[in-house]
């Protein structure tokens, strides 16, 4: 059976999350409904990521094995087709060596947190930023992140419910950047802890706003106590926009197959998803 690749964008507003769940619909559940509906035939959708229940993504990654072997084009295009009552979308499709493993394989997940400052509550982007009404400084969250980047153990950020063995993960790197009223933060790892991302911001907004200072971040990481961090921030400002793989020609064909229409992707001047 061939192996695809896929490379996918979603509004994740009405989904309880990317897996399978029994409380409410998922990404990974209408994605495996159109590939049923295209090929009569059950399959599993193999994600990269799993995120929560309202997190976005631009540039999540699966695989899929097929049972037969049609051009990418077309699988992208009839996939789309079936997934068209939903705010899901294949972006690409790739033929993949069938040793690939779009978990396993990957090496550094991003994510992209979005706060929007503005005084006036958001319409068009309420679901798409964190809205945080107040006067930042952005300067004191990039030097309170300096703290979390390398390898340290997370558990003052990790959710109560994350299931990981080990609180130790290692941040490669956290960037802030801002625009107008919007703040981005970039998150770079290999993987992260359950609502790690969302823990984090919501630390280093109180350190925005003057309630802690930056060296604060450091005793909170060290007590490796959940209740000593801030609240964690809403996931709607939350996006995971791509997941990289160390040898693109091995597992990549020559023809790729995508769309460029990013419906849900805020414009700023930019194994579990937190």
């Amino acid at each position: 059976m061939p192996r695809y690749k896929l490379k996918i964008e979603y509004d994740g507003s009405d989904f309880v999350g990317w897996q399978r769940q029994k409380n409410g619909i998922t990404v990974q559940e209408v994605i495996e409904q159109a590939v049923k509906m295209y090929c009569q035939t059950i399959v599993t959708v193999h994600g990269a990521g799993r995120t929560d229940t309202g997190v976005h993504a631009i540039g999540q990654v699966a695989h899929i094995d097929l049972p037969k072997d049609d051009d990418s084009k077309i699988v992208r295009n009839a996939l789309n087709a079936h997934l068209r009552n939903y705010a899901v979308v294949i972006l690409e499709v790739n033929k993949v060596n069938d040793s690939f493993h779009a978990r396993f394989d990957a090496y550094e997940r991003v994510y992209k947190y979005y706060i929007n400052t503005r005084k006036v509550p958001l319409v068009i982007d309420s679901n798409r930023y964190w809205w945080f009404p107040r006067n930042i400084n952005i300067s004191k969250m990039q030097k309170a992140c300096r703290y979390l980047v390398g390898k340290h153990d997370f558990t003052s950020f990790r959710s109560t419910a994350c299931q990981a063995i080990s609180p130790v993960k290692t941040i490669n790197d956290i960037k802030i950047k801002e625009s107008s009223e919007k703040i981005e933060i970039i998150f770079k790892a290999p993987s992260f802890l359950h609502h790690q991302v969302r823990n984090i911001v919501g630390s280093i907004a109180m350190v925005g706003i003057g309630k802690w200072e930056p060296e604060d971040i450091k005793i909170i990481l060290d007590a490796k106590d959940r209740k000593q961090a801030g609240l964690s921030a809403p996931a709607c400002g939350l996006y995971l926009t791509s997941v990289k793989y160390k040898d693109k020609n091995l597992y990549e064909s020559i023809s790729a197959y995508g769309v460029s229409n990013h419906r849900h992707n805020p414009e700023i001047n930019y194994l579990q998803v937190t």
